[in-house]
């Protein structure tokens, strides 16, 4: 038997014990001791994705997306499985995806800073302007050779960009052009971080179960919707889980189309144990 802190909660997790009690779970029931599990145990026991579950769920979002396997930072928004919990069972996302039958996506490909700016002097020459996200997007389609618009997402915003660009150009001949181009854009101001904080409000998208029913809706405070959602419906309603977000419409919506197959009216949905733990593995979205 495995010795250390293991043995008890994880290591003997399929020795299932009998016990005289139906209503309590033979797994909620330590094996060497007979004493119930803690509630954190219980916890990690049902919400930890199998591997199985985390192929199925790769295999899911891609055919959502059109067949292509999403990034591992993208995967976790959609599905909320972290890197924690994949990183179990493979060393790399890239491998995850593999054992799911893609190809590692070109999000893990790493490119110098020399090639990235030496791709950005070219196509601003090209368009007689310093590119934009979207100049990087099209000349993806007509160039495999250009990275992907991800790949300069992670090299910085315009202006850092810029920045890299003109410090590169600098002392070189023959690139001019560029630098004065460089120049434009480091001069504009830059948007106020300050500002978008200001101007984010931070709601909570909930489910609510009701009977075999639930309620996914948005709101910027659960617990005095939970109160007046208990006024408007005569049977007992409970608040199964919430998350936090600065984007309740859009987090809301997200779910309501995932969803949509499982709808019965307007915000109510006939969900599985399986759908509602895919749920509550999200608890922040920022």
């Amino acid at each position: 038997m495995p010795g250390g802190i293991l043995c008890h909660p994880i290591a003997l997790v399929n020795e299932r014990p009998q016990t005289a009690n139906p209503a309590v779970c033979p797994t909620d029931i330590c094996p060497t001791d007979g004493s119930p599990r803690c509630p954190l145990f219980a916890i990690l026991l049902h919400t930890m994705p199998t591997k199985e579950e985390i192929i199925e769920e790769i295999k899911r979002t891609a055919e959502e997306n059109g067949g292509k396997p999403l990034g591992a930072a993208r995967f976790q928004r959609e599905t909320g499985i972290s890197s924690y919990e994949w990183g179990k069972h493979w060393v790399r996302f890239g491998d995850a995806l593999i054992a799911a039958g893609f190809q590692p996506n070109e999000f893990f490909k790493a490119y110098p800073d020399d090639y990235m700016v030496e791709k950005i002097i070219g196509l601003t020459r090209k368009n007689g302007k310093f590119p934009t996200f979207r100049d990087f997007l099209v000349a993806k389609q007509n160039d495999p050779a250009m990275p992907d618009k991800r790949a300069f997402q992670r090299f910085g915003s315009k202006h850092e960009i810029a920045r890299k660009t003109a410090a590169y150009c600098t002392g070189r001949s023959g690139y001019e052009d560029v630098l004065a181009l460089c120049e434009l854009i480091l001069a504009a101001p830059q948007p106020k971080k300050a500002d978008h904080a200001a101007a984010r409000v931070v709601g909570e998208v909930y489910l609510f179960k009701s009977g075999r029913y639930s309620k996914i809706g948005k709101t910027i405070d659960p617990v005095r919707r939970g109160a007046e959602l208990r006024i408007q419906l005569p049977g007992k309603i409970t608040l199964i889980h919430s998350i936090k977000t600065d984007d309740p419409y859009g987090v809301e919506a997200y779910w309501h189309k995932r969803f949509q197959s499982k709808c019965k009216g307007g915000e109510w949905f006939d969900l599985t144990s399986h759908d509602i733990k895919a749920f509550k593995r999200w608890k922040r979205i920022f």
